[in-house]
């Protein structure tokens, strides 16, 4: 699940964080990296364990609803949602239920967003149209969990103050980590039952390798790094330039430099994205300018055997299949 994107963002976060810090410890800088990524993969299950904690409340107002409609003689209420086929599988997860166990989690701390969050569903039309349709298949039970979570999960601020307040690394994490768990849903398959597969921490060895490799190549040959952006900086400001700028060069610097795969393309690409989050308003134009022109330095240098390739804007992981 921890892809090649986010691994990017927390190293751009840890190496800031490091120099601001005045650290000079690697082991733990490495760990706290390790650890802030682990972080990322909690959020993965804790959002996947909203669906529970939504139909677990939904359960109990029905089973209100139903002991009034027994009492005063009113309609049954419509137990559809509730029974929602896809949402009891995952409550079952084995994968799910051993990170519960193992990281004593639960929505239990949070129940009045998860109250606020089913009365938003039960207004929604996606909601309303689901309970009226005629549908009873699992596809439409799983699909309707995805227009929920797509609709009212995804950009949701009271859900960001509840995972702020939950842990500091999460805010940072969840746009990329809300595509995983959109694309968990879709993939769940009813046959799979409690033994469907979840996404795990990280797709191989490799790319854990890759964040460990990547922050320790950016700290230990800093000056050499710097170095080149200077030498290449003739026609800009370089000493005015912001210092998260200087972070985010050296990151893709490093990467350029050791990682032969991943097509300088790709590397000025995702950190040209990653200073429009992170650094200032013109940032992500200067670096995109200063990127390229370090490049066809080092290729011209020898130094950097690659080939510049060509330039799109957007690539990023996904469209090169989360391989760079």
């Amino acid at each position: 699940m921890i892809n090649r994107e986010l691994i990017r963002i927390k190293v751009v976060q840890l190496t800031y964080a490091y120099y601001q810090n005045g650290s000079n410890n690697m082991a733990n800088a490495e760990k706290e990296l390790l650890y802030s990524l682990s972080k990322g993969y909690d959020l993965y299950n804790y959002l996947l364990m909203l669906i529970g904690a939504v139909t677990k409340e939904e359960d109990r107002r029905a089973q209100i609803a139903t002991q009034r409609a027994e009492r005063e003689g009113l309609p049954m209420p419509n137990m559809k949602f509730v029974e929602n086929r896809f949402a009891r599988q995952l409550e079952e997860n084995d994968m799910l239920i051993d990170f519960r166990e193992k990281q004593k989690m639960t929505w239990d701390d949070h129940l009045e967003f998860v109250r606020k969050l089913c009365n938003q569903i039960e207004m929604s039309p996606i909601y309303q149209e689901y309970m009226a349709s005629e549908d009873d298949s699992y596809d439409a039970d799983r699909e309707v969990w995805r227009k929920i979570y797509k609709t009212l999960v995804q950009d949701n601020t009271e859900l960001e103050s509840v995972l702020e307040e939950k842990s500091l690394y999460w805010n940072d994490d969840k746009e990329v980590v809300d595509t995983f768990v959109l694309k968990t849903i879709k993939r769940f398959d009813e046959k799979n039952g409690a033994a469907q597969e979840l996404l795990p921490e990280f797709k191989d060895l490799e790319d854990k390798e890759f964040a460990r490799k990547l922050f320790r190549a950016t700290i230990l040959n800093a000056d050499t790094y710097q170095r080149y952006m200077s030498e290449t900086s003739r026609h800009w400001d370089f000493s005015r330039l912001a210092y998260m700028d200087v972070v985010i060069m050296q990151i893709a610097i490093a990467e350029m430099m050791t990682f032969p795969n991943i097509p300088v393309s790709v590397t000025i690409n995702e950190y040209v994205d990653l200073a429009k989050v992170y650094s200032t308003y013109k940032s992500s134009g200067y670096i995109n300018g200063m990127l390229d022109a370090i490049a066809r330095h080092l290729i011209h240098e020898g130094l950097l055997l690659k080939t510049m390739g060509t330039r799109q804007n957007g690539d990023n992981d996904d469209s090169n299949n989360n391989q760079q």
